[in-house]
């Protein structure tokens, strides 16, 4: 497991609220200003039932004057519906919104991570992307929303109540209010731990989110290996340390109540304490210190509500940091500017002193030089490592070049339009992906509105529509995670069946029949030989025996070119090739399958 990172909060509050308001707020600010207004009712509900004591209790207990009694009866009621329904619409205004953030964010995450290159994926873990769209945005949504809240409701109905209060009696009102500042400082503190406790957090579950994902998707090995309780001990010990994390966070954030109902029980000792005295001294009547106490209390809750804000703002503006980290890392490989599309004349591909390295690591490719001439098939063999499906990700740019040039039909590929280039190739990976759908959406992946004619014409080239149109849902069987309901030649021939039907101009055969039987193979090499013909194919070949026919073959070694030629004339010359050729047959003759 790699060691957790600490994580840097180098981003202000201030500017985090100022850019969450700016890119997810503002389209809905109208919805937003509607729900304030709710709210401001609501507050002033709430301030017109504290104030409604007065005549309660002097009108109706004190004076006993029954005809004020169904007036203040119904100033009740009246005040209590024009709550409810204004609490109703506020409620309903700020879920759309919170939702709306929640799908607007998910959304913008997606689009913006299928721009980035094969690089970042391959840098980043699918646990720590997988909590950006579940939890990070989730902890937005909650502080946008109970920031909202507090802001309108809360904060309103504090001021109301204030209001109340110092309209009943503005000295008991003053003296009752000097110990809430003192609650500030604390809160404040309290906020930014939990800021910090939630951002390794969640970078926690991402860990723990990677490890899961890997463990379930390998569960083959995992038994085979008999790992489990390898695996059990990783988890649990990730696990063990989200608890701690998330027990600190409840922990921090438990102090704001025993901050608040310390600081308002002296607040109401007080008020009891010294109104009383004064009610009792005829200063001021039961009516206006019941209506004063009753706004006392009613304020709590916002109050309350007001101190955990500031929690819930930094667990939201923690979120809100990773999520703009993911939003902000920009693509390397982009068009240049005034880029155009690529014009394919024949689709010959050419190598010129090219030189590639995986990030810092030792070079893939060392000035490798090659062509592939325009409707020819050329295959690319050497041993395990030496660059030949680095060959193949380069031409379609997954990755940029360091040195060199890689042209096809005499334009640099990093001089064209990204959408053309990889509009001209299809590929078949050793590697096969298949996506959790049906057998027929597998195969038109990249030709989106392919008749149900040219998906099965594709499918009998690729020797596959025998077996699909004996699947019980035959076409509209779903492939499930991966394909896992598949074998892996079956797998393989859906993914050559795809590229078939794709009609590419250039061909990139990664292995494409690595996992089929030796019958299957025989109808797929026909079909590929066919659909060879008339366009610019590369393969990579490991079975020697699959590529005796290509036009020229490229022995790679090293990451450069060792040796190039026909079949024969490589047979002839002695040198690698003829070993690789000499080693996969005595690897028949022995009975064991390829080298690789």
């Amino acid at each position: 497991m790699t060691k957790k990172k600490k994580i840097k909060l180098d981003q202000s509050s201030l500017r985090l609220i100022t850019r969450l308001a700016k890119d997810n707020i503002r389209p809905y600010v109208g919805k937003i200003a509607l729900s304030l207004v709710l709210m401001g009712i609501v507050a002033a509900a709430t301030a017109a039932s504290a104030w409604l004591m007065d005549p309660v209790v002097n009108k109706v207990f004190v004076e006993r004057r029954l005809d004020m009694l169904w007036p203040v009866g119904m100033a009740v009621l009246a005040t209590a519906a024009v709550k409810g329904l204004a609490s109703y619409g506020s409620s309903v205004h700020m879920s759309f919104v919170g939702l709306r953030i929640i799908a607007d964010l998910q959304d913008r995450l997606f689009r913006h991570m299928l721009t980035q290159d094969i690089a970042y994926f391959h840098a980043t873990t699918t646990g720590r992307l997988l909590s950006r769209f579940n939890t990070d945005v989730n902890l937005i949504r909650a502080a946008v929303s109970n920031a909202l809240v507090s802001v309108g409701k809360d904060s309103l109905s504090v001021l109301f109540l204030i209001a109340v209060m110092f309209y009943q009696d503005w000295m008991l009102a003053s003296i009752s209010f000097l110990v809430f500042p003192l609650t500030v400082l604390p809160i404040v503190k309290l906020g930014r731990r939990i800021r910090r406790v939630t951002a390794n957090t969640q970078e926690e579950w991402g860990l723990f989110t990677t490890l899961i994902e890997q463990c379930f998707q390998g569960i083959r090995v995992v038994k085979a290996y008999g790992m489990a309780a390898y695996e059990s001990d990783r988890v649990g010990a990730i696990v063990e340390k989200i608890f701690k994390l998330n027990f600190k966070a409840s922990r921090t954030r438990s102090w704001s109540s025993p901050i608040m109902e310390t600081l308002g029980g002296a607040a109401v000792t007080v008020v009891i304490v010294y109104g009383g005295a004064r009610v009792i001294d005829g200063a001021t009547t039961a009516g206006a210190f019941f209506s004063f106490i009753t706004a006392l209390l009613m304020a709590y809750q916002p109050l309350k509500a007001l101190a955990n804000l500031n929690a819930n703002l930094q667990e939201g503006l923690s979120a809100a940091q990773r999520v703009f980290e993911v939003l902000d890392c920009k693509p390397s490989i982009v068009d240049i500017q005034g880029a155009l599309p690529l014009k394919i004349a024949g689709g010959a591909i050419s190598f010129k002193n090219v030189g590639f390295a995986y990030n810092d690591e030792k070079g893939a490719l060392h000035g490798l030089s090659l062509d592939v001439p325009a409707g020819a098939t050329v295959a690319l063999v050497g041993p395990s490592g030496a660059g030949k499906s680095t060959i193949l990700n380069l031409i379609p740019r997954f990755y940029d070049v360091q040195s060199g040039v890689i042209a096809i039909d005499g334009q640099n590929v990093q001089d064209v339009q990204l959408e053309s280039l990889r509009s001209v190739a299809a590929l078949v990976s050793q590697e096969v992906v298949l996506f959790d759908d049906t057998i027929r959406a597998n195969i038109a992946y990249g030709r989106q509105g392919a008749s149900q004619e040219e998906i099965e014409a594709a499918a009998m080239a690729a020797a596959a529509h025998d077996f699909i149109t004996a699947l019980p849902q035959g076409y509209d069987t779903t492939v499930g995670e991966h394909g896992v309901k598949l074998s892996g030649g079956q797998r393989q021939r859906l993914a050559i069946a795809r590229a078939m039907l794709r009609n590419a101009p250039i061909l990139l055969l990664d292995e494409a029949t690595s996992a089929l039987d030796t019958e299957s193979e025989r109808a797929v090499q026909t079909a590929l030989d066919k659909l060879m013909r008339g366009r610019t194919t590369l393969v990579i070949a490991h079975r020697l025996s699959t590529i005796t026919h290509a036009d020229l073959i490229y022995v790679i070694d090293q990451g450069l070119v060792a040796e190039s030629g026909s079949h024969a004339e490589l047979l002839a010359k002695g040198g690698l090739y003829a070993r690789l050729h000499a080693l996969q047959g005595t690897s028949h003759a022995n009975g064991n399958g390829p080298t690789s």
